[in-house]
């Protein structure tokens, strides 16, 4: 069982990547910073005693940036960046689905709607692993802690 320090307690959004435009999208946002901060497992590899933790994610130069700080912010711990590059593909793709899925809801059979949804989770689980895979050797985190990032780092690239 996880320390009960190794945990995000406070995370945040670099507000300049971030539009809020579509209630759908927005929702998924707050459940998922809600889900997120309400139970997650959250560990810097190699500093066990570390933590609980501040997380701010942004995008900046074509990387993905986890800013990792102590709980008040005010010590940087770990600067993590990844590259967008590898997400982009799986990110373009789970876009494209969630689309079909919402214009779906509206008008589709119940078989159409669950079909696009069960395609629509296995993408988002495919983005997960492909970022339990680039953490590694850095965080060490569970598959639903990363889910919820996931879903994050996709809000990070909505455009307006």
């Amino acid at each position: 069982m996880a320390a009960d320090h190794q945990q995000i307690v406070n995370i945040t959004l670099d507000e300049k990547s971030v539009v809020r435009r579509n209630p759908d999208i927005e929702h998924e946002r707050k459940v998922a910073i809600y889900d997120l901060l309400d139970q997650n497992h959250f560990a810097l590899v190699g500093q066990e005693n570390a933590g609980p933790f501040s997380l701010h994610l942004a995008i900046e130069d074509n990387r993905l940036i986890f800013d990792i700080r102590a709980d008040d912010d005010s010590t940087e711990l770990m600067r993590l960046p990844l590259p967008v590059i590898s997400f982009r593909r799986i990110i373009k793709d789970y876009f494209q689905i969630c689309e079909s899925y919402f214009s779906a809801i509206k008008s589709a059979s119940p078989a159409k709607i669950e079909a696009i949804d069960m395609g629509r989770r296995g993408l988002h689980n495919e983005g997960t692993e492909l970022l339990l895979e680039r953490l590694k050797e850095k965080v060490d985190t569970d598959f639903d802690t990363a889910r919820r990032l996931f879903t994050l780092i996709c809000v990070l690239h909505i455009r307006g």
